[in-house]
């Protein structure tokens, strides 16, 4: 495991970059590995080149600002990569980050990204390729083996670090800690995305069940975390911990945002929001039961009408 970066930095990683990655992947995968039907009606690769692609790996660079000691990483773009000679092609670099420069000013390459379980030797080599763009690039790893058991982002940032081993300086990843920012806009587009329908045809059932055990899974988690600081504030109160007052002011002022959701004020407009959505839900049933009793009226109307005109007597029911 690569040591933990000590610059100081302070990293946020917005969602935009992380669906690109994804996306990336997914594309480089998809046209390596064609579905069952497309391989039967062309050729077929032998398993050898199955097992090479089954887990491409692809590059890519972010782009971002830096404000004094805050890295915000906004977006990212695709990079061409030769594995047989570990390079990048310079060109496309250039010509991608001049294009990017007209339409973001004010966002400059911050680093790199790529796929995989871990950072490997060779990575080293792309990322001293861009120190003469920024002479302290950062790199997005992507891991994306699918795990379960996994509660956080598949998601590692790296800097990079000049440390001596074995007498000799030498450049090394370092883990650095990152967080989560993002905009109204990221907001929406990540809930789209989250709510749109598998490929699949899964019935409304599914995509009901799916979203329910995603609720399921937050409020497990938080309990879990709840749970974490009630022990510890317990061993604090015994002496079995010494007390640390930074941590207690950060539970205190978590703790003091509970009671505004049982305020007076808090039960009359959460009481208000509930009966207008009752409401509407009411209007809504009313308007769905007067269009199906009008559809019926109209149907039944022309009915006696047609028979009227060829001289029927029909009983009025």
């Amino acid at each position: 495991m690569a040591p933990s970066s000590s610059s100081g930095l302070t990293f946020k990683l917005h969602p935009l970059v992380i669906v690109n990655i994804s996306d990336h992947y997914t594309r480089v995968k998809t046209q390596l590995n064609p579905p069952a039907s497309i391989c039967a009606s062309g050729h077929r690769s032998n398993n050898g080149e199955a097992v090479i692609q089954q887990n491409p790996r692809v590059y890519g660079c972010v782009i971002g600002v830096q404000r004094g000691r805050t890295v915000e990483i906004f977006n990212s773009f695709e990079l061409l990569y030769d594995p047989s000679t570990q390079t990048l092609d310079r060109s496309f670099l250039e010509k991608k980050q001049e294009l990017y420069k007209k339409v973001f000013p004010d966002f400059y390459i911050l680093g790199w990204y790529s796929t995989g379980s871990d950072a490997e030797e060779s990575d080293m080599h792309i990322h001293k390729a861009l120190m003469d763009i920024n002479e302290s690039p950062v790199y997005v790893l992507l891991n994306p083996a699918i795990n379960h058991a996994q509660k956080d982002l598949p998601v590692t940032i790296y800097e990079s670090e000049l440390h001596v081993i074995d007498g000799i300086p030498q450049l090394i990843f370092v883990h650095t800690s990152y967080t989560i920012e993002t905009v109204e806009a990221e907001r929406i587009s990540v809930d789209h995305v989250a709510h749109l329908k598998p490929s699949d045809g899964g019935s409304a059932a599914t995509q009901l069940a799916a979203h329910l055990t995603g609720i399921h899974s937050a409020i497990k988690m938080l309990n879990s975390r709840i749970r974490v600081l009630y022990q510890y504030l317990a061993a604090m109160q015994k002496d079995d911990i010494p007390c640390d007052n930074s941590l207690l002011r950060q539970v205190s002022s978590l703790l003091r945002r509970l009671p505004a959701m049982e305020s007076e004020r808090f039960q009359d407009n959460f009481l208000m929001e509930y009966n207008d959505k009752l409401l509407i839900t009411y209007l809504a049933m009313i308007t769905n039961c007067s269009s199906n009793m009008n559809e019926m009226v109209d149907k039944f109307n022309t009915a006696y009408d047609r028979n009227t005109r060829r001289g029927g007597r029909t009983a009025f029911m």
